[in-house]
């Protein structure tokens, strides 16, 4: 099975044997992944290389690496709305509480279990997580773009690797943010003593992470903001507002759950290159009920 990976700009100048080995994920050693590199299981840009070699911003990493056993997925009709949808790609509206592909524990009624009962056309690009280009978190609603082809997912996952996809999510946070707008400069990594969580650390395996806020609404004692990350790190959302005081309210790992019905996150707009015509497109989510209600 091949499985295709972009570097991104913050991976540069990575070994490519560590770099395979952090996005393969458990399951595979880095001696595994060298004697896949030796045995010329792996190509950068469809050339064979050695275990040092670094990794350059948009190289295209291919990896024959047979997976692990797991269940196969099953189609499920689940409910889910369809934005739009052509040949090559379906953008959808993702509720909250919808977990976007299996895992661990988790085998179905997951967006690609919902996805495989509406097309068999998804890109295979990663097997287990067909079509998924990028994720939205369980509790986070909003705009999602799936590829039904290969060459779609790569052409997304470039622009995701070079950060040239416009994304604005919509928050609610706890507290009153005093500024009216402003960013967030802090490297994310994992936490020291929870390795579910992520934390701001400056050591050396933290990834960079930029965050763009601007207030759009103040209430008793929380604020709506609009957030523009430039970055896509896991939680980064998440993380660096409930380090700056201000976790979004419904938030299990960050803040308190108890203070909304859900994690009050949602991915309003999505803009990118459509991979066949090259052409901007951008779509919008209207924010929910929830939301509505909250903020009247």
């Amino acid at each position: 099975m091949v499985h295709t990976f972009v570097v991104s700009k913050e991976d540069s100048g990575k070994r490519l044997d560590v770099f395979l080995t952090e996005k393969i994920g458990s399951g595979y050693s880095r001696t595994f992944i060298q004697r896949l590199i030796l045995n010329n299981a792996i190509s950068v840009n469809n050339a064979y290389a050695k275990p040092h070699l670094k990794v350059n911003p948009a190289d295209v990493v291919s990896a024959a690496i047979s997976p692990p056993s797991s269940p196969a997925i099953l189609p499920e009709a689940i409910p889910f709305t369809i934005m739009y949808e052509d040949e090559d790609i379906l953008v959808i509206d993702k509720p909250s509480g919808l977990t976007v592909h299996p895992g661990v524990g988790n085998q179905s009624g997951t967006l690609v279990n919902a996805l495989c009962s509406h097309t068999r056309t998804l890109s295979s690009i990663n097997p287990v997580r067909p079509g998924i280009v990028h994720r939205l978190d369980k509790e986070t609603s909003g705009v999602m773009v799936v590829a039904k082809t290969n060459a779609a997912h790569l052409n997304l996952a470039k622009q995701f690797a070079k950060h040239t996809i416009k994304r604005k999510y919509i928050a609610i946070v706890k507290g009153t943010v005093e500024l009216d707008e402003g960013i967030i400069d802090l490297p994310i990594g994992r936490h020291k003593r929870d390795f579910r969580r992520l934390q701001v650390s400056f050591s050396d395996c933290s990834r960079y992470a930029i965050t763009r806020y601007k207030v759009i609404k103040r209430l008793a004692d929380t604020t709506i903001v609009e957030l523009t990350p430039k970055t896509g790190r896991t939680h980064q959302l998440r993380v660096h507002l409930a380090h700056i005081g201000y976790p979004i309210l419904g938030d299990s790992k960050y803040g308190r759950i108890s203070e909304f019905s859900r994690l009050a996150l949602h991915a309003k707009e999505l803009g990118f290159f459509h991979p066949k015509s090259s052409g901007f497109v951008s779509f919008s989510s209207e924010l929910p009920r929830e939301f509505v209600d909250f903020c009247k």
